[in-house]
């Protein structure tokens, strides 16, 4: 087996990480309006998620209406393979959610290099299913089996403390609170709310960002 610490597999779960990037403005600026006006600077997280070493694919999950196709359409220009879901419809089956997705994303990579596996960089805070024995903390055992570095990106409020503490054993976690001032920005405040002016995104510093050593 012919280990690769540089080749670096992403796989993001962009719901997971907005929905708590909206609770931290709010607590950050002390406004309700700041949940509305934040958003996710997608080349930083990516850059993070990368820290300087070689992508070899990359999958984000994201939500309908795509009304950031914009910044969409810029990830998949990096290279990320990009599909939006309908999170509101119950009658998905499991592969049609974005968990389901990203999974067989994960299993599908670990498949095709199992000779010679890389870093897998996942990028959510769900780490539901586990005692049924399927998630993305049992696909994240599955692949450190198999050879896989393990790095997790997630914030430190929000991600269940099961895979969190058994990453921090087998891999690396990385709290994205630590990089929120460069991950996340603050757009103007929207018509008829008290004037908010904007934030932009500080420079991602990548010396305080961890990478697994596989050793």
């Amino acid at each position: 087996m012919q280990k690769n610490p540089n080749n670096v597999f992403v796989y993001w779960d962009n719901s997971n990480i907005f929905h708590e990037a909206q609770r931290l403005a709010e607590e950050n600026n002390g406004s309700t309006d700041a949940r509305y006006r934040v958003r996710i600077h997608f080349n930083n997280l990516l850059n993070l998620a990368l820290a300087n070493r070689t992508l070899q694919s990359a999958f984000a999950a994201g939500s309908i209406p795509p009304d950031l196709q914009n910044l969409w359409n810029r990830l998949e220009n990096e290279g990320v393979e990009v599909r939006l879901f309908d999170r509101g419809n119950s009658n998905l089956g499991e592969q049609q959610v974005p968990d389901g997705w990203l999974r067989e994303r994960m299993l599908e990579d670990a498949l095709r290099n199992d000779k010679n596996p890389g870093i897998v960089v996942l990028l959510t805070g769900d780490g539901s299913g586990y005692s049924q024995g399927s998630g993305f903390h049992t696909a994240l055992e599955l692949l450190h089996e198999k050879g896989w570095g393990i790095e997790l990106l997630s914030w430190r409020h929000s991600c269940k403390r099961l895979m969190r503490e058994w990453v921090e054993i087998n891999g690396v976690f990385i709290a994205l609170d630590d990089f929120y001032n460069s991950i996340a920005f603050l757009e103007p405040s929207r018509p008829g709310q008290p004037l908010a002016h904007p934030r932009d995104p500080e420079q991602l510093d990548l010396t305080r960002r961890p990478t697994v050593n596989m050793g």
